[in-house]
């Protein structure tokens, strides 16, 4: 007697597409995903006409520049001088340019204005950084300026607040942060690149 050949039974593949799509998403949530390193910047909205002439008006000792060109040095100007600055020294020059601790006639001008919590203060809250960069300008130089900028208000608001609340800005009610905020109002302006080259 001849055995009859066993047929292999087929596999189903009905529910294939369902593990595949329970696993797809199993791994999008659990897996964590690279995030891109940058700055945090909100952009301004765009200015309306009278702003535009106001920002037109703003008077030169108001004003820090700072340019960076294509090999990553750095040339500051603002009231007391214009020279080739080290980035090691870009946040204490923006903190003395901020602050304008004695008033000098060529740094930003000071005027009172009445802050919640503070009282009236003589503020330099006109004032301005204006960062321009060479279009072949290093990434990373840019980034090393930009932090130093913004540590500098950070400093500054770190100062005030021990000085004003006795503790640290970070650990101030949001309150007490906008007054520091309105204090030393963070103001850094990036104009259009140029190419300046190396030199």
């Amino acid at each position: 007697m001849a055995k009859k050949k066993r047929k292999v039974p087929g596999l189903n593949a009905s529910s294939t597409a369902d593990i595949s799509f329970i696993l797809l998403i199993f791994f999008l949530i659990t897996t964590s995903m690279d995030t891109d390193m940058g700055l945090a910047r909100r952009l301004p909205q765009p200015p309306e006409d009278e702003e535009i002439k106001q920002e037109l008006k703003i008077k030169e000792r108001n004003v820090m520049e700072v340019r960076i060109n294509s090999e990553g040095y750095l040339w500051v100007k603002d009231g007391t001088a214009s020279s080739y600055v080290d980035i090691r020294d870009l946040r204490a020059r923006a903190k003395q340019f901020i602050q304008n601790e004695n008033n000098l006639s060529v740094l930003p001008e000071k005027h009172p204005i009445n802050i919640d919590l503070l009282g009236v203060c003589a503020l330099t809250d006109k004032h301005v950084i204006s960062v321009q960069t060479d279009r072949a300008t290093p990434y990373n130089t840019y980034f090393q300026v930009q932090n130093e900028l913004v540590a500098a208000y950070n400093e500054l608001r770190d100062e005030l607040a021990k000085q004003k609340f006795g503790r640290v800005y970070a650990a101030l009610s949001d309150e007490q942060k906008v007054a520091v905020r309105t204090y030393y109002p963070q103001k850094i302006s990036e104009a259009e690149p140029k190419v300046y080259g190396g030199n």
